[in-house]
């Protein structure tokens, strides 16, 4: 029986990767518009799109992200200059797309850039946190995907949204798993609304590697800002500790379980934009697999107490 059922997911293990091996033809006629290419998965992509053929059309915060990527690459990739916060850097982007493409469309849209922080408990937090991570986590992959969604639309191509583990389940307070929700739930209804005109919409949920997102010296950074502004009533109720002992976990917890090897993430990037069968989800990192998404799929009251059994003591609870 139970060589049957190893059998039985073997077979379909290597049906679908016999399924998945087709690649689209003709990739110098497609562009590619990826956000958040000044470093990490987004500048990754960029370089490896680049060496495939695609005409890419890479979207840097800054100058400096530009030109690493020009010195790097063809003449075929494009970096332009993108806030993903600003709705006339958002058109003006659009706008040069429209042009550059003309009537074959754009093939595809990757929803790459994000921020990680302002991120803590959130009575540490004000509302203009929370706005300013959404602005740039997931208002700015609504407006980004809109800008272009016609364009998409014409050449029946894809979408591709970043997403995360976190979007899945929430383990921390703060802006960035609402952000990362806000996607998964965006990404699901626009793929319904997408389907009739053979549009993919695809969603890649990474666990923890190493990039700007996990980055020790920004996390570390912010939590010692955020503490630095708590009214001293917020502080006595974590206690003195507890500052020293959230910069132990992300300097050794969060550093030790992120994964150097970007290139698993990239290469789900990859197959979501270039594969003739793509995957709806993609949820690279063996974290991602093993840990978060069976987490996320556990009632509230197992999740809730493995997080807690993992948080760190506040010094005491109000009486």
């Amino acid at each position: 029986m139970y060589l049957y059922l190893l059998g039985l997911v073997v077979f379909y293990y290597l049906y679908r990767w016999v399924k998945e091996l087709p690649r689209v033809p003709d990739k110098g006629s497609k562009h590619v518009y990826i956000t958040g290419c000044d470093s990490g998965f987004g500048n990754l992509l960029a370089r490896h799109l680049d060496k495939q053929g695609f005409r890419v059309i890479a979207a840097c915060f800054t100058e400096k992200g530009e030109e690493d990527l020009k010195k790097s690459c063809s003449s075929n990739l494009t970096t332009t200059h993108l806030d993903v916060r600003s709705k006339e850097s958002i058109a003006k982007v659009a706008g040069m797309i429209k042009d550059k493409v003309g009537e074959r469309g754009l093939w595809a849209v990757v929803n790459n850039a994000g921020v990680s922080v302002p991120s803590a408990p959130n009575d540490w937090l004000t509302i203009d946190d929370f706005k300013y991570m959404l602005d740039v986590n997931l208002n700015g992959v609504i407006a980004v995907t809109l800008s272009v969604l016609p364009l998409i639309k014409k050449a029946r191509g894809r979408v591709v949204n970043v997403a995360s583990v976190f979007g899945r389940i929430s383990v921390v307070g703060g802006p960035y798993t609402v952000s990362k929700y806000g996607v998964e739930a965006f990404n699901d209804s626009l793929r319904l609304n997408m389907e009739p005109f053979g549009v993919r919409v695809l969603c890649i949920e990474p666990g923890f590697f190493k990039t700007n997102v996990t980055d020790v010296g920004i996390l570390s950074n912010n939590v010692k800002s955020l503490w630095e502004k708590l009214p001293q009533e917020v502080k006595d109720d974590y206690g003195p500790e507890y500052l020293q002992k959230s910069l132990d976990v992300i300097s050794n917890k969060v550093a030790k379980i992120s994964d150097g090897d970007l290139m698993k993430v990239v290469s789900c990037m990859e197959h979501a934009v270039s594969a003739v069968r793509p995957r709806t989800r993609y949820s690279p990192g063996w974290d991602a697999k093993l840990f978060w998404l069976p987490l996320s799929y556990m009632p509230s009251c197992v999740s809730d107490y493995l997080m807690g059994k993992e948080a760190i003591p506040i010094a005491k609870p109000r009486q």
